[in-house]
């Protein structure tokens, strides 16, 4: 069985242990905690370190193990939950996550989270930082119809301000692509494709960088764009989407509805699916994923959109 250590992390310190019947250690949370713990960790022959994505707090540990060169996964904690549970798991404590962590590690062996250099975190973070700044605006543009009127005029000069940061943001990420020659030379080539844009390519850049690396099925599961099967004995129940990476998943459905009425390979995708009865979402869903195995393709051969379509 895979040696695994799980870590449960909180905001001012960290539970650690080898395996589901080691010791549960304890460190602070913080620089020279963590660096304790990377050296511990560097002494073990060990499978996979596996700790629990909780906003931020995992976020010095998590690169810290990566430049350490050490095997790491951020995994869901709804998924770990419910592992436990499926386990007879009820009760709940930093000690006890820690040990479930590794269980769920050596048991379900999650894929390993692959090191990115500077610039693709750079890239990762910016990212992220657009996604909350897109959020506040669309709060503040939900809030119009409740606004007095007075107040109206400060709120459209807030939206305004969000709206420029996100426009700095964007020229941050294209400063930081243009500064790599291979992310440069993919941006480029993923916007030959008719619906996608700058915005889907930074997006899928900054939030998927295994594009190119995986199989079809692997990557459009990783995005959450893979129909999973609902079936029991005689039933056979409609496949759905679950799971995966939320923002590139947005990004692509987006260019979706684009691409399905100006790119003429994806609209005979989604105009034979709607002929063939199936509601306009799934269509959407269907278009988006036979996108992402474009992009996935391009980025792998280094091609470009009709050299992918003559392929």
């Amino acid at each position: 069985m895979p040696v695994c250590v799980g870590v449960d992390v909180s905001k001012d310190h960290l539970d650690w242990t080898v395996g589901s019947t080691s010791e549960v250690r304890q460190v602070p949370n913080t620089p020279a905690g963590v660096r304790r713990l990377v050296r511990k960790l560097r002494s073990l022959e060990l499978d996979r370190v596996v700790l629990e994505a909780t906003g931020g707090y995992e976020r010095l540990l998590f690169q810290a193990v990566l430049d350490a060169g050490l095997p790491v996964v951020r995994v869901n904690p709804k998924r770990v939950r419910d592992f436990g549970k499926g386990l007879g798991i009820l009760a709940k404590n930093d000690a006890i996550d820690a040990r479930l962590l590794a269980v769920f590690g050596s048991k379900a062996e999650p894929r390993i989270d692959p090191a990115r250099d500077a610039e693709g975190r750079r890239m990762s973070e910016l990212a992220a930082r657009r996604r909350q700044l897109i959020q506040l605006i669309t709060m503040e543009k939900n809030r119009r119809e409740q606004m007095p009127r007075w107040l109206r005029a400060d709120q459209e000069s807030l939206i305004r301000i969000l709206e420029k940061r996100v426009e700095k943001i964007d020229g941050l990420l294209d400063e930081t692509i243009a500064q790599d020659p291979e992310q440069k030379d993919r941006f480029a080539r993923m916007q030959t494709i008719p619906g996608v844009g700058a915005k889907t390519a930074r997006a899928i850049l900054a939030d998927l960088p295994e594009l190119g690396k995986l199989d079809r099925r692997k990557i459009s599961a990783l995005a959450g764009l893979a129909p999973f099967a609902k079936d029991s004995g005689r039933k056979s129940g409609q496949r759905r989407i679950h799971g995966g990476r939320a923002a590139p998943r947005m990004a692509l459905y987006l260019a979706a509805l684009i691409a399905s009425r100006f790119n003429p390979t994806l609209k005979t995708v989604y105009d034979r699916l709607r002929e063939a009865g199936k509601p306009g979402k799934v269509a959407l869903v269907a278009v988006a994923r036979k996108l992402l195995t474009i992009l996935n393709a391009i980025v792998r051969d280094g091609t470009e959109w009709r050299a992918a379509q003559q392929a």
